[in-house]
């Protein structure tokens, strides 16, 4: 496989392989003009090879997940992301030592569940599980096994990991919105980006990310099609996924609020008075001051919580679920019903109550 990087000479190429033992083979070149130029020599490079993965059958579980993972994942992935796969990585190689893919069963991949799910919260061993069983397809498509041998495994975890987090109640997020606006001052933008979440359910790098460009003040709009890249430091990234990639509708009290911060930059919605967009700690901590002022303590309660807490005030207010899932940036309703279950049950419950008192009345 083939990984490229661009220097001040031109374009460097490291085609990577491994021997008969499992190590790692690299080769390296670089002063190509271009990309394409760097692409044509890896190709004569790795068909002179056979291929890495190719090559030989019979090759060890950890030794390919890493092959898989530099070949089609690395490039789409975040840093954050990237380091996820590598943790994953160093557990099979703890787990699973030198054994080979093709030697591997569904009861020891049950195994190594049952150990890693041990130290581990639900949401994490799901991740891992997931991310593995893509692996593993993929395996399966370059013939390298047969069977999938993750297939209807049973996942454990250890339940006193699972963090637990409280959400805004409908009178809270109400409180917390009319605390927030008496104290906007647009020098600094946390308040306003606070607002601006429980206003759109937006994510933290899309509100970030935002331009005056991305805002129509005259048809009530704003265009998401682009995120922060926080995580590293700033700068633009694509949305975290094709259908997060959306025009949401805004009311006319968040744009005259959003158009206080005009005085600040030209190009950038959020840009504070310093020349810096707010950091996750720094609205965080606001978030934390202002939910402190309004008496209002939720355990695990952040950021990306206010996500939630929007979806739970539509819910409350009887919006359709199709409309928050396009609103939210998910590809179909199936992935807001999951990741908001919990809501939606309560909210199940209240229409239960409604329809019973309804037909009461027949």
């Amino acid at each position: 496989m083939a990984s490229y990087r661009k220097l001040k000479t031109g374009w460097k190429v490291t085609i990577s392989k491994r021997d008969s033992n499992g190590k790692l083979k690299q080769v390296s070149k670089n002063g190509f003009a271009t990309k394409n130029e760097a692409k044509m020599y890896a190709a004569k490079i790795e068909a002179q090879q056979f291929g890495v993965i190719q090559q030989k059958k019979s090759v060890p579980f950890a030794n390919y997940f890493y092959d898989w993972f530099l070949l089609y994942k690395k490039s789409k992935l975040a840093k954050i992301s990237q380091q996820r796969y590598l943790i994953i990585h160093r557990a099979i190689q703890i787990f699973f030592g030198a054994v080979h893919i093709k030697n591997i069963t569904r009861q020891e991949y049950q195994k190594f569940i049952n150990w890693y799910g041990s130290d581990h919260a639900k949401d994490t061993v799901l991740k891992t599980h997931r991310i593995i069983r893509s692996c593993v397809k993929s395996a399966i498509f370059d013939d390298i096994i047969s069977k999938d041998f993750t297939y209807n495994v049973e996942v454990t975890f250890d339940k006193s990991r699972n963090v637990t987090v409280e959400y805004l109640s409908v009178s809270e997020i109400r409180l917390l919105a009319k605390n927030l606006k008496q104290k906007l001052n647009p020098r600094y933008p946390s308040r306003y980006m606070i607002l601006f979440a429980l206003y759109t359910g937006a994510r933290l790098g899309e509100i970030q990310a935002l331009t005056w460009d991305d805002i129509d003040f005259e048809h009530n709009t704003v265009i998401i099609n682009k995120s922060w890249n926080y995580h590293e430091g700033g700068g633009f990234k694509d949305t975290k996924t094709e259908s997060s990639n959306r025009v949401i509708r805004l009311s006319d009290n968040l744009l005259d609020l959003l158009s206080q911060l005009k005085q600040n930059d030209p190009k950038m919605v959020f840009m504070s008075d310093f020349g810096s967009i707010p950091t996750s700690n720094a609205v965080n901590k606001t978030l934390r001051s202002v939910m402190k002022d309004c008496s209002i303590s939720k355990n695990n309660f952040h950021f990306h919580s206010l996500r939630h807490s929007h979806v739970a005030y539509l819910l409350y207010q009887g919006i359709d679920l199709y409309a928050i899932s396009k609103r939210l940036g998910h590809s179909d309703m199936t992935t807001t019903a999951k990741k908001y279950a919990y809501l939606i049950d309560e909210h199940r419950a209240q229409s239960d109550d409604l329809i019973e008192s309804a037909i009461n009345n027949i």
